[in-house]
């Protein structure tokens, strides 16, 4: 590798750090003709400490903008080194690094410059060069750039495997304040394209053998937390409409992290993104996706705010005493999937399980269900007497100080303290 190729590499790999929504799950390409890679059923990667997927190659194609977004660090008046790669040189990188058992895959996005058809059909080449020149057949994971044409984001749908692109602000006043030369409507209208090419090739399937394979791990986007002040109600409901009406795989919440001192607009958050409300809505996404929860059961005018104390889910359980206690042998799944401390598989084995004999405690703590949170919303055949006159600030703290207790005992004996 060239001094020049190292150094472009060092910038833009250090630019897209920035991006989360590199997960690469859901494709199912397969090799063919003796090429490189094979998708199987997604890469299993790990994350750096700054959130980079280690297992794919993620870099920008160039962080040369023409637009001035207040958050992002390869804005236009921004004063860094700015680099870009030639088509041939992400080429030659992928596979290069794909030999050497660097990378499973690639991750492509890129700043826009000159205008978003331009930066687009460069992105367009690479993965054309890697599918038909080289016959790669490894993950691609490519950023669509907002405003390119119909006709270049469909043809490049069929030869990757996931495409996204990002909502950047999940108010249209936070876009305004913060990347006045975007709007959400330009991002929907492609996201539509990609949502309306998925629909009408299944439709084809149902008449025809042979259809192209087209975006099989589908699409998703990204929103940053924390640099506006929107609550967590204008994000989750974004990020449920989107789900609803563009069947995206997956939304992303990126923390904001300062790197512009100079717009006083923006907060200051120290030298670290909001981790723990990143991670709240995360795993309200997660209750959304996969236990049956409306975003409005999550987040109200009177409660626009997730709780930072407690996760969704018990935060849920704790404003709805008079669904509890559920009687775990008669509750339907979706009921049972709703108690804190019982998650999807614990729920399935326990309406399975049930269907033979009477569920007892001892059986609940063998199917992994966390007993100590999920006893106070429960009743089985050996429970004790459930304590009606007890409320839900008294279950909170009782739940709160457990959790302290049990980190603290993990790791007294690791860091000697002596409790």
């Amino acid at each position: 590798m060239s001094d020049r190729i190292r150094e472009k590499l060092q910038i833009l790999a250090d630019a897209a750090k920035y991006d989360v929504s590199c997960s690469s799950s859901g494709s199912k390409r397969q090799n063919k003709d003796k090429g490189l890679g094979n998708t199987g059923n997604g890469i299993c990667h790990s994350y750096t400490e700054d959130g980079r997927c280690v297992s794919l190659l993620k870099i920008l194609f160039s962080n040369v903008c023409i637009y001035d977004c207040a958050y992002c660090v390869s804005r236009r008046s921004n004063d860094v080194k700015r680099a870009a790669f030639t088509v041939q040189e992400v080429v030659d990188l992928t596979i290069n690094f794909y030999r050497r058992n660097y990378i499973e895959g690639l991750f492509l996005s890129s700043g826009i410059f000159k205008s978003a058809d331009y930066t687009m059909e460069r992105m367009l080449q690479v993965v054309k060069k890697l599918r038909l020149e080289e016959n790669f057949n490894g993950y691609i994971h490519l950023k669509t750039i907002p405003g390119a044409s119909p006709e270049i984001i469909q043809e490049a749908g069929l030869y990757v495997d996931r495409m996204s692109i990002n909502l950047e602000m999940p108010t249209e006043e936070g876009l305004q304040k913060f990347a006045p030369e975007k709007n959400h409507a330009e991002v929907q209208k492609d996201l539509g394209i990609v949502r309306d090419r998925l629909i009408e090739l299944k439709d084809e399937r149902k008449l025809i053998k042979t259809v192209p394979t087209f975006v099989p791990a589908g699409q998703t986007t990204q929103m940053v937390v924390g640099a506006h002040s929107e609550t967590d109600k204008d994000i989750i409901l974004m990020a449920d409409r989107h789900y609803k009406e563009f069947k995206l795989k997956r939304v992303y919440y990126s923390g904001y992290i300062p790197i512009n001192e100079e717009d006083k607009g923006l907060p200051m958050v120290g030298s670290a993104p909001p981790l723990l409300r990143e991670n709240r809505l995360y795993q309200s996404d997660w209750l959304m996706r996969f236990y049956g929860f409306e975003a409005n059961e999550l987040v109200d005018d009177e409660h626009p705010n997730l709780d930072l104390d407690v996760d969704p889910k018990l935060g849920w359980a704790l404003r709805h005493p008079e669904c509890f206690p559920v009687d775990i042998n008669r509750a339907d799944y979706q009921m049972i999937l709703r108690v804190p401390g019982i998650g999807v598989r614990s729920a399935k084995k326990i309406v399975s399980a049930r269907r033979f004999a009477p569920i007892r405690i001892d059986q609940l703590k063998r199917m992994g269900v966390a007993y100590n949170r999920a006893q106070h919303f429960i009743r089985c055949v050996d429970s004790p007497k459930f304590a009606k006159e007890q409320q839900s600030g008294q279950i909170r703290q009782h739940i709160l100080q457990a959790g302290q207790s049990k980190y603290t005992q993990q790791l007294s004996p690791q860091l000697g303290f002596g409790f």
